[in-house]
């Protein structure tokens, strides 16, 4: 019986290891799955994931409470900024009205778009997060290439449109 106790932990162990955490296939989305994106941002200007076709496009899903949110959220700003070939869109995943949020990012400015997303309509192409933050990673043909659970950082970003980018023949280098 220990015996196979034991037999069971290392392959769920092994099989764990296999597994990034961090990093993970798009859920559910089928091959050449398109998500569409329209949302406004927090002040009024609208965002449509079609018009950025032809750059990478980083959906972050993050709230005002999130520590990890709030550590990525200068690294995201820098890499959007930094890279002509990446736009990033912020979508903050709580409820917080609009003079929150300007508060918010005055004493956290970021250089991208952020959205307040609806929680009880959250935008239907994109799998409502169960943990924050959530991060997608959509090609420059809009197929969602990645998906990341949890922090990540902007050198992961740029490692994975070097890697996808190689195969879908799109550019990809940082």
């Amino acid at each position: 019986m220990t015996r196979s106790i034991i037999i069971n932990l290392l392959a769920s162990v092994a099989l764990l290891a296999g597994a990034s955490p961090t990093l993970a296939e798009a859920g559910g989305a089928a091959p050449g799955f398109r998500p569409t994106l329209s949302v406004q941002t927090w002040d009024g200007q609208p965002f449509e994931l079609a018009a950025h076709r032809g750059s990478w496009v980083v959906v972050n899903y993050w709230a005002t409470w999130c520590a990890p949110c709030l550590k990525e959220m200068p690294d995201f700003s820098a890499f959007d900024q930094a890279r002509d070939d990446v736009k990033v869109i912020g979508l903050a995943y709580e409820e917080i009205d609009s003079e929150d949020m300007r508060a918010f990012l005055a004493r956290h400015p970021v250089s991208y778009p952020v959205s307040i997303v609806d929680l009880l309509h959250p935008p239907e192409d994109f799998e409502p997060p169960r943990g924050l933050p959530l991060t997608y990673l959509v090609a420059p043909d809009g197929r969602i290439a990645r998906r990341f659970m949890g922090p990540i950082t902007s050198e992961m970003i740029a490692e994975t449109i070097t890697r996808v980018g190689a195969t879908l023949g799109a550019g990809g280098s940082p």
